[in-house]
Protein backbone atom coordinates (compact mmCIF):
# COMPACT_ATOMS: atom_id res chain seq x y z
CA UNK A 1 0.00 0.00 0.00
CA UNK A 2 1.22 3.49 -0.79
CA UNK A 3 0.11 6.91 0.40
CA UNK A 4 -0.81 9.74 -1.95
CA UNK A 5 -2.92 12.77 -1.04
CA UNK A 6 -6.00 13.73 -3.05
CA UNK A 7 -4.28 16.46 -5.08
CA UNK A 8 -1.38 14.22 -6.09
CA UNK A 9 -3.75 11.37 -6.97
CA UNK A 10 -5.94 13.67 -9.09
CA UNK A 11 -2.81 14.89 -10.89
CA UNK A 12 -1.80 11.28 -11.57
CA UNK A 13 -5.28 10.49 -12.97
CA UNK A 14 -5.12 13.58 -15.20
CA UNK A 15 -1.67 12.52 -16.35
CA UNK A 16 -2.93 9.06 -17.28
CA UNK A 17 -5.93 10.55 -19.10
CA UNK A 18 -3.53 12.66 -21.15
CA UNK A 19 -1.60 9.51 -22.09
CA UNK A 20 -4.64 7.73 -23.53
CA UNK A 21 -4.94 7.64 -27.32
CA UNK A 22 -6.89 10.50 -28.89
CA UNK A 23 -9.22 8.05 -30.65
CA UNK A 24 -10.29 6.71 -27.26
CA UNK A 25 -10.86 10.15 -25.72
CA UNK A 26 -12.25 12.11 -28.67
CA UNK A 27 -15.55 10.22 -28.68
CA UNK A 28 -16.32 10.95 -25.04
CA UNK A 29 -19.30 13.27 -25.04
CA UNK A 30 -20.84 14.70 -21.89
CA UNK A 31 -18.57 12.69 -19.58
CA UNK A 32 -16.77 13.96 -16.49
CA UNK A 33 -13.98 12.23 -14.61
CA UNK A 34 -14.24 12.30 -10.82
CA UNK A 35 -11.93 11.10 -8.05
CA UNK A 36 -13.61 9.88 -4.88
CA UNK A 37 -12.02 8.20 -1.88
CA UNK A 38 -14.21 5.06 -1.83
CA UNK A 39 -17.28 3.52 -3.38
CA UNK A 40 -20.61 4.46 -1.78
CA UNK A 41 -20.70 1.19 0.19
CA UNK A 42 -17.33 2.03 1.75
CA UNK A 43 -15.56 -0.99 0.29
CA UNK A 44 -12.12 -0.98 -1.25
CA UNK A 45 -13.04 -3.68 -3.80
CA UNK A 46 -14.12 -1.31 -6.57
CA UNK A 47 -11.39 0.66 -8.37
CA UNK A 48 -13.66 2.60 -10.70
CA UNK A 49 -17.22 3.02 -11.90
CA UNK A 50 -18.94 4.21 -15.06
CA UNK A 51 -22.17 5.96 -14.11
CA UNK A 52 -24.24 6.78 -17.18
CA UNK A 53 -25.69 5.54 -20.45
CA UNK A 54 -23.39 3.66 -22.81
CA UNK A 55 -23.29 4.90 -26.40
CA UNK A 56 -25.07 1.71 -27.40
CA UNK A 57 -28.01 2.76 -25.21
CA UNK A 58 -28.13 6.46 -26.06
CA UNK A 59 -31.60 6.20 -27.58
CA UNK A 60 -32.72 6.61 -23.96
CA UNK A 61 -30.47 9.62 -23.53
CA UNK A 62 -31.94 13.08 -23.93
CA UNK A 63 -30.85 16.66 -24.28
CA UNK A 64 -29.98 18.38 -21.03
CA UNK A 65 -29.01 15.16 -19.26
CA UNK A 66 -26.46 15.42 -16.50
CA UNK A 67 -23.06 14.27 -17.69
CA UNK A 68 -22.05 10.64 -17.38
CA UNK A 69 -19.38 10.12 -14.74
CA UNK A 70 -16.30 7.98 -14.65
CA UNK A 71 -15.30 7.67 -11.02
CA UNK A 72 -11.82 6.59 -9.93
CA UNK A 73 -11.58 5.49 -6.31
CA UNK A 74 -8.38 6.74 -4.69
CA UNK A 75 -8.22 4.63 -1.53
CA UNK A 76 -8.98 1.40 -3.40
CA UNK A 77 -6.11 2.07 -5.79
CA UNK A 78 -3.72 2.96 -2.99
CA UNK A 79 -4.67 -0.23 -1.14
CA UNK A 80 -3.71 -2.53 -4.03
CA UNK A 81 -0.54 -0.78 -5.22
CA UNK A 82 2.95 -0.93 -3.75
CA UNK A 83 4.61 1.74 -5.91
CA UNK A 84 3.77 4.83 -7.91
CA UNK A 85 4.58 2.96 -11.14
CA UNK A 86 2.14 0.20 -10.20
CA UNK A 87 -0.42 2.87 -9.28
CA UNK A 88 -0.04 4.52 -12.69
CA UNK A 89 -0.57 1.17 -14.43
CA UNK A 90 -3.63 0.39 -12.32
CA UNK A 91 -5.19 3.83 -12.87
CA UNK A 92 -4.51 3.49 -16.61
CA UNK A 93 -6.25 0.10 -16.67
CA UNK A 94 -9.19 1.47 -14.66
CA UNK A 95 -9.62 4.42 -17.02
CA UNK A 96 -9.55 2.18 -20.11
CA UNK A 97 -12.00 -0.21 -18.44
CA UNK A 98 -14.52 2.49 -17.49
CA UNK A 99 -14.20 4.32 -20.83
CA UNK A 100 -14.91 0.98 -22.53
CA UNK A 101 -18.21 0.84 -20.62
CA UNK A 102 -19.06 4.26 -22.09
CA UNK A 103 -18.59 2.71 -25.54
CA UNK A 104 -20.84 -0.22 -24.59
CA UNK A 105 -18.20 -2.89 -23.96
CA UNK A 106 -19.25 -5.17 -21.10
CA UNK A 107 -17.12 -6.80 -18.39
CA UNK A 108 -17.11 -10.18 -20.12
CA UNK A 109 -15.59 -8.73 -23.29
CA UNK A 110 -13.15 -6.61 -21.27
CA UNK A 111 -12.03 -9.76 -19.48
CA UNK A 112 -11.45 -11.46 -22.85
CA UNK A 113 -9.36 -8.46 -23.92
CA UNK A 114 -7.36 -8.43 -20.67
CA UNK A 115 -8.79 -5.14 -19.37
CA UNK A 116 -10.91 -6.52 -16.53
Amino acid sequence: MIDLDVDAFEALVTDELDRLPDEMIDGLDNVVFVVEDRAADGSLDLLGLYDGWALTERDRYGMGELPDRIIVYREAHLAVCDSVDELRDEVHTTLVHEIAHFYGIDDERLHELGWA
